[in-house]
């Protein structure tokens, strides 16, 4: 029988001799992707981050005051504290060697383990130094301890000299750390950027209130592409808070103030900062544990968040909100900026690059020293709380709508979509050259039909006063049938599903009678674009018809007044007064002959439109937008409460033009 695995002239001896042993700081040179995560430009700027960590420590433990950062140039950094300095006595294990020189040049060697030196660490494995030592092509270390001042370098690792002494220093303490990464490891392109240590250094100075950050950049380094300050000392001592009205400065905001605190239990600390973004702002959620970012989340984020949303869910059922049980997290925090800081004691990370924390307790803690505090904040404000828990149920509401949506569109799938009946299309097909007309009632659509141009104008009559979408429910606007079929004139969806490239007119003329049910007509109208197609108004789609309420003939003259106030002007101005105006009221459209329609309000001649306009979202125009919000919500909105308090502080400019 033959060899079922024929060797060949391959060699086959598999023994002792081809096992190796990777000895001392070799491992993380061989493999560097298992400590830093790779050799990429996050790699790079994880050794900073490493080294930048231990001196947080120093500070988180009470030992440093401040942190110095320098970027030297695009390869050499430099970081010192004045914190109690590496210990630079033999090691008991390792008499040949100082502590310092242990700790740079062997893995897992540190003063963390046990928690008493640190009671809370960024720095746990024991491997940050070294890892940066053996994967830096020069460090220099300098230790003021005891008003001595201490000095060893070292090459890819391993140490070019011994400790030595440098002399006596009687103002200075603390480590100095120079490194240079290896162009060997990383490559000859990968080099620091002064933005993302800027970056590093401004959060950890945020991150923790008691600590100075001296930021120092070359001034060879700043550039337009890389525009950091030169020099600037980094102290925050509202912590989160700042750092969070620092990162939202250019966001509009749903609420004045954030929700923030910090406390400590037990020698653990909480800190966090929180605020809720107006709609179709982009929100974010960055989190900590002992100053090292996770930007995968973890336990601590979990907690926070079941915090943030029982809490609300609590407060809901408080006040009698029943449909508060019903809110989800993503309901409560879809919209929302957030930061959040714990300083555990002996923190499990995922990995060396700590990017998630896995600590089983610290949902459980974080949750405990959030939940209640959040809760006390809702019940001092009710009309802060209120406000946001409006806003989580109707996006709880915008949710189920979709889901049903989805439902309806899988169903019908393979029904053709037909437009409304009573709607009467126009022939272009050139969709900046047309206008839809929505009007009131089928008299008054008769005669704008009459009236139009039939290849650009098409007209919509609604039946009556429209569903005002801003006390509604989900439920009610997506079985509304008025509503339907308007969305489906328009060949668009409503909410977050809505494209302006889809809307099958360039133009959306609300044209209702000159009155007052006309007037209510068009601002439930323009609510309901407001609320479920702002982009609509923003791209200046939506107009207001300008129909006259009054004709005046004199003989061969004729004119239109839009109110009393226009025809009192025009009886002074273009008429004699020689022989009697006639003048007659509009009842309405329906009553208006279709030439005269025509003439007045939808002729691009001689009509007159008034655009629909909004404030940007942007900074310049974040709080004439919020102003539009607060307005609508209380004119349009569930509270008549709110409408009366209104017309009771604005009662006297009507009064003052009243004739009594």
């Amino acid at each position: 029988m033959s060899d079922l695995f024929p060797s060949g002239n391959q060699k086959t001896s598999y023994d002792a001799r081809e096992i190796e042993v990777l000895e001392g700081l070799e491992p993380v040179r061989h493999r560097p992707g298992m400590y830093v995560g790779g050799t990429d430009e996050r790699a790079l700027h994880h050794l900073a981050a490493e080294i930048l960590d231990n001196s947080m420590d120093e500070a988180v433990a009470g030992h440093a005051s401040w942190i110095e950062i320098h970027l030297e140039d695009t390869n050499t950094l430099s970081i010192r504290d004045n914190g109690r300095g590496i210990p630079i006595d033999p090691h008991p294990k390792f008499p040949n060697k100082s502590a310092l020189e242990v700790i740079l040049t062997t893995l897992h060697a540190g003063g963390k383990f046990s928690g008493k030196a640190y009671q809370t660490s960024g720095g746990l494995h024991g491997v940050g130094a070294s890892v940066v030592n053996a994967l830096s092509s020069h460090l220099e270390v300098e230790v003021a301890r005891d008003k001595t001042l201490y000095s060893q370098s070292f090459a890819r690792g391993r140490p070019t000299g011994q400790l030595s002494f440098v002399g006596k220093t009687a103002n200075r303490r603390g480590t100095l750390i120079r490194f240079t990464p290896d162009e060997d490891i990383f490559g000859t392109n990968c080099q620091f950027k002064p933005e993302m240590l800027y970056r590093m250094a401004l959060s950890k100075a945020y991150l923790f209130a008691g600590v100075e950050i001296r930021w120092q950049c070359a001034r060879e380094l700043i550039t337009d592409a890389n525009p950091v300050p030169q020099q600037q000392q980094l102290c925050f001592p509202g912590g989160l808070a700042d750092y969070l009205n620092h990162s939202t400065e250019d966001k509009p905001l749903l609420l004045s103030q954030p929700f923030a605190g910090r406390i400590e239990i037990e020698g653990q600390k909480f800190e966090w900062a929180i605020t809720w973004l107006t709609p179709a702002e982009d929100g974010f959620f960055r989190s900590y544990c002992n100053t090292v970012p996770t930007p995968l989340g973890g336990t601590h984020e979990t907690g926070f968040r079941q915090a943030i949303s029982r809490g609300l869910r609590n407060y809901g059922e408080m006040v009698g909100q029943k449909k508060a049980a019903e809110l989800t997290a993503e309901d409560i925090l879809a919209e929302t900026a957030g930061m959040l800081s714990v300083f555990l004691k002996d923190p499990q990370f995922q990995g060396q690059t700590k990017d998630k924390l896995v600590t089983a307790d610290a949902a459980r803690q974080t949750e405990s020293a959030v939940r209640d505090r959040f809760e006390i904040w809702l019940s001092d404000e009710p009309t802060r709380a209120n406000d946001l828990l409006e806003r989580a149920i109707e996006r709880m509401e915008d949710r189920k709508r979709k889901r049903k949506e989805k439902d309806v569109a899988r169903k019908s799938a393979t029904r053709k979509l037909r437009l409304p009946g009573k709607l009467s299309d126009c022939t272009e097909t050139n969709t900046e050259l047309t206008e839809l007309f929505l009007v009131e009632g089928d008299s008054a659509g008769g005669s704008a039909k009459s009236a139009r141009n039939r290849k650009t104008q098409a007209v919509l009559p609604l039946r009556g006063k429209i569903l005002n979408v801003a006390s509604a429910t989900a439920d009610k606007l997506s079985q509304n049938q008025e509503l339907s079929d308007l969305a489906l004139a328009l060949g668009v969806k409503g909410g977050r599903e809505f494209s302006a490239d889809r809307l099958r007119y360039g133009k959306i003329i609300i044209m209702t009678d000159a009155d007052i049910d006309g007037a209510h007509i068009a601002a439930l109208l323009m609510t309901y674009f407001y609320r479920e197609m702002p982009e609509l108004i923003e791209k200046g789609r939506l107009y207001l018809a300008q129909p006259p309420l009054y004709r005046m003939t004199q003989g061969a003259v004729t004119a239109y007044a839009l109110d009393d106030e226009h025809r009192d002007h025009l009886l002074k101005k273009q008429f004699t007064q020689k022989t009697k105006v006639d003048i007659s009221r509009f009842k309405g459209l329906g009553e208006m002959p279709p030439a005269q329609l025509k003439e007045t309000t939808m002729n691009p001649d001689s009509r007159r439109l008034l655009q629909v306009d909004l404030p940007k979202r942007d900074m310049d125009g974040a709080d004439d937008r919020r102003n539009v919000d607060k307005l609508v919500n209380t004119l349009m909105g569930k509270k008549p409460e709110l409408r009366f308090g209104y017309i009771r502080d604005h009662a006297y400019k009507v009064i003052q033009e009243l004739d009594v």
